[in-house]
């Protein structure tokens, strides 16, 4: 199960250049973010396995271990955090890695503050989703693709998981499967829409169980989507609610 507890918003800035780092935390700090710094990759795997920052920036061209072998590792420990990477040189190639590979945004210095505040302001503004299905396989291919297109996206593998994170967690969408074991899917729908009735729940089935799904859209499950899940279905039903809660 992964713990998606939020407290305040964190950010870490990785750059090799200690000037950089004491100007930018100085920056940020004015505007009432809270900020760690890290003067190599490293230095940023290590503070990343003890905390969950939000938004990383990150400086491309370092010794030892560059931006980009950093955020691979980074996005191994906390693959929700968003990676912007930073660069004053002509790396394109390093770049095209990064932004490949699910780098949320590339800055150059010298820095725009009103583009970094910007950044940081959207990375906030983020839904998190909540993948609940007892198959890793179909958990995690989910999870990926969700993630490839911008979500920040927590799994559950059982009813009781999902349960649980929505009472500790700040979830704000939970697509659901409906046959599990132990809890199902409709069961566990009940359960968190009594804890949280204002987050939509997407019901996912493979299977024929029409009045259950009825009963639950009745109550109140935002929809049902059949699998094989559809990513364009999902990104339409996601951009739905997105526009309903503006």
């Amino acid at each position: 199960m992964e713990s998606i507890a939020q407290t305040e918003f964190s950010i870490l800035v990785v750059d090799d250049q200690i000037g950089m780092l004491e100007t930018f935390t100085d920056i940020l700090e004015d505007k009432g973010f809270t900020v760690q710094t890290a003067e190599d990759g490293f230095t940023a795997i290590e503070k990343s396995k003890k905390n969950a920052f939000d938004l990383i920036f990150m400086d491309i061209q370092m010794p030892g271990i560059n931006g980009v072998q950093t955020f691979r590792e980074l996005k191994k420990i906390n693959s929700r955090a968003a990676v912007v990477m930073m660069t004053a040189y002509a790396v394109e190639d390093l770049i095209e890695e990064a932004i490949s590979e699910g780098a949320y945004a590339v800055v150059y210095k010298p820095f725009d503050i009103e583009k970094i505040i910007g950044i940081i302001e959207q990375t906030m503004q983020k839904s998190i989703i909540l993948v609940v299905d007892d198959s890793f396989e179909e958990r995690q291919t989910l999870k990926d693709s969700l993630e490839i297109n911008g979500h920040y996206v927590a799994t559950a593998s059982s009813g009781y998981d999902a349960i649980e994170l929505t009472k500790k967690g700040d979830v704000n969408v939970i697509l659901l499967d409906v046959k599990m074991p132990g809890i199902d899917g409709i069961q566990t729908f009940e359960e968190v829409h009594k804890i949280r009735p204002d987050v939509p729940v997407i019901l996912m089935t493979g299977y024929s169980v029409e009045d259950a799904l009825r009963d639950a859209v009745d109550k109140g499950a935002y929809a049902c989507l059949q699998k094989p899940l559809d990513m364009e279905q999902i990104t339409r039903v996601l951009e739905n609610l997105k526009k309903h809660s503006v």
